[in-house]
């Protein structure tokens, strides 16, 4: 964790180890969730290892897998973490999980702190923002082709580490589809 926030060249070492010094360790294994639909978020979690699958239940009751967090990345139901309101999204763990867990207020005290954790908190916002921007013109402007040669190319370890119903779900399509596209790629 600490290589991956000074790698901003925001934070101070003293920030950063003042960060480390908030956060608890914490294990979830695989299939146990950060948090369910109809909780709210009450803090923000640092994967040290491991892998997490966000869905929400479609209209019709069908999970829909809308992101997956790897190693070395925040994870947060952050629409609940901002508003304070329950969340409709679950976080579930896809394989054991290692990670660092700091409480809201933590970071709000953190935000008082210093002008530098609110450029670092606002910087990765963006980043957050620009990801899921990318996410949605991609689902509604490519093709299921499109979308899969482009996970291929920049995302391959979605494709070994995912199942394929997951990542047919993330993909927009069906578990068919998906094997037709992986097909076809693969003469």
């Amino acid at each position: 964790m600490k290589n991956y926030l000074e790698s901003f060249g925001i934070l101070t070492k003293d920030e950063i180890d003042l960060f480390e010094a908030k956060t608890a360790y914490r294990k979830l294994k695989k299939g146990d969730y950060f948090i369910k639909e109809g909780q709210t978020s009450k803090e923000v979690g640092f994967v040290v290892s491991g892998l997490f699958r966000s869905f929400y239940h479609s209209s019709t009751n069908e999970e829909v897998t809308y992101c997956f967090t790897f190693s070395n990345s925040f994870v947060s139901a952050y629409s609940s973490f901002l508003s304070q309101e329950k969340t409709i999204e679950n976080i579930q763990a896809l394989t054991d999980i290692e990670m660092l867990i700091i409480s809201r207020d933590e970071i709000l005290k953190l935000e008082q702190s210093s002008i530098n954790w609110v450029k670092f908190f606002k910087l990765i916002a963006e980043q957050e923002y620009i990801k899921m921007e990318k996410r949605i013109f991609l689902l509604q402007k490519e093709t299921a082709e499109k979308r899969y040669h482009d996970l291929l190319t920049n995302q391959p370890e979605y494709l070994q580490l995912i199942p394929l119903n997951f990542l047919s779900s993330y993909l927009g399509i069906t578990q068919r589809h998906l094997s037709r596209i992986r097909k076809s790629i693969s003469n």
